[in-house]
């Protein structure tokens, strides 16, 4: 999942918490209060001939033909859903259910939304989503809840208030060809671009955030330093140090660092091209995905930092005044079924981390996961795993956005 950081989103929901919460009725909790009250077999049949609508992070093609393709025809056959998708992600599903929340609307337009940590951590603040309903899908049993990348959204408990969909790692993707010896920390890295200068960027959302929190960990001393809830002291102490260190860089990067590119999809073209010797994925086995579909050549390599990288799930939530809760439920269940999340994990589908504890499954489904096709570009995923990098608090994330804006981005 990929999530931009909206300051005036930021903003206008501080603004709106204090009046939101005068502002809610009981008639969301009693829908949720009769929703919980069902048994599953209940809560299916009045699903059955419903529509959900799910909001959705709609960039990357595989995974709109994974929605498309598989889990829409899926549902309709064996739930009788009609799953109407719409594309939209962070901020808009905040301003949205924000909207609806200040209007006094008593039904949503939206049901199901996938989104995390951020996103979570706002909605959450103004009583946005339905909960705790995770507890209550018969798949919940395989979810992998002890993982605390998993059960942990941003260092945030997701206490039954999102269901979990994937898990992934950042990675840095590089062409083995042009770069034998890749950079495996900050110092490494400001040698090569000084070295090679205009073929090393980092996009201005939700990825090169997360390339900034690891130079942030890895400046504050590590992993697990800055875990727990926000701290404003250490936040001051170590991000002018972050800051020196982008501004180091900054003359040596893709355009002079004159400009950030708009998401990793146009990174990937550029290193697709030439024009860029790394990009970078929120997804650990995307590099693999990518080469099959020719989009990458063959000399692409992914890798984690000796430092590390971070690694994160992401989730379904329900609106608190969704119209069509048993709907949402029976769709999360699904989307987290070994069938569904078999499907997901193959490489030539979209090649995304299952929340699923494998050995937890039937013993047949823990044949199908052992029998995916191994990776051949990028690290295995316990490989990986060595070197990741807990989530830090949603506002790390928030106050990194605004900086990163204020400090690289308008000094130019």
């Amino acid at each position: 999942m990929k999530t931009g950081t909206n300051k005036a989103c930021c903003i206008l929901l501080l603004a709106l918490v204090g009046f939101l919460a005068g502002c809610r009725g009981d008639a969301g909790r009693e829908v949720t209060e009769d929703v919980l009250a069902l048994s599953w077999e209940q809560v299916e049949a009045s699903a059955r001939g419903t529509t959900v609508n799910l909001m959705m992070w709609p960039g990357d093609p595989l995974i709109n033909a994974y929605m498309q393709g598989y889990v829409r025809p899926a549902l309709k056959e064996q739930c009788g859903i009609e799953l109407a998708i719409a594309g939209g992600q962070g901020s808009i599903i905040v301003q949205n259910l924000m909207a609806e929340l200040q209007a006094g609307k008593a039904e949503s337009e939206l049901d199901l939304m996938w989104i995390n940590g951020e996103t979570f951590y706002q909605l959450r603040q103004i009583d946005a989503l339905f909960g705790p309903w995770t507890g209550r899908l018969p798949n919940a049993q395989y979810i992998d809840f002890d993982n605390p990348f998993i059960g942990i959204d941003f260092q945030q408990p997701v206490d039954g208030y999102e269901c979990p969909w994937g898990n992934v790692q950042m990675a840095f993707i590089y062409d083995s060809l042009k770069v034998p010896d890749p950079p495996e920390n900050r110092e490494e890295l400001f040698t090569f671009v000084q070295n090679n200068p205009g073929r090393f960027t980092i996009d201005n959302q939700f990825t090169g955030l997360a390339f900034l929190k690891a130079c942030l960990i890895d400046i504050a001393g590590g992993a697990g330093v800055l875990n727990g809830p926000f701290n404003e002291e250490k936040y001051l102490t170590y991000a002018p140090q972050l800051w020196a260190y982008i501004r180091q860089l900054k003359p040596y990067l893709w355009k002079e660092g004159r400009t950030f590119p708009e998401g990793v999809a146009p990174m990937h073209q550029m290193f697709a091209n030439g024009e860029l010797w790394f990009t970078m994925s929120y997804n650990d086995n995307e590099v693999d995905n990518k080469v099959l579909q020719g989009l990458f050549p063959e000399s692409a390599r992914a890798y984690a930092w000796e430092v590390g990288t971070i690694q994160n799930s992401h989730f379904l939530g329900i609106s608190r005044n969704s119209p069509n809760k048993a709907g949402a439920m029976v769709v999360s269940n699904f989307l987290a079924s070994p069938e569904a999340q078999y499907k997901k994990q193959d490489p030539a589908v979209w090649g995304d981390g299952t929340v699923l504890a494998v050995d937890k499954l039937p013993e047949e489904w823990q044949d199908k996961f052992r029998a995916l096709p191994s990776r051949r570009y990028a690290p295995t995923r316990a490989e990986m795993k060595e070197k990741a990098l807990m989530e830090l608090a949603p506002e790390y994330m928030i106050r990194l956005a605004e900086d990163f804006r204020k400090e690289i981005i308008q000094k130019n």
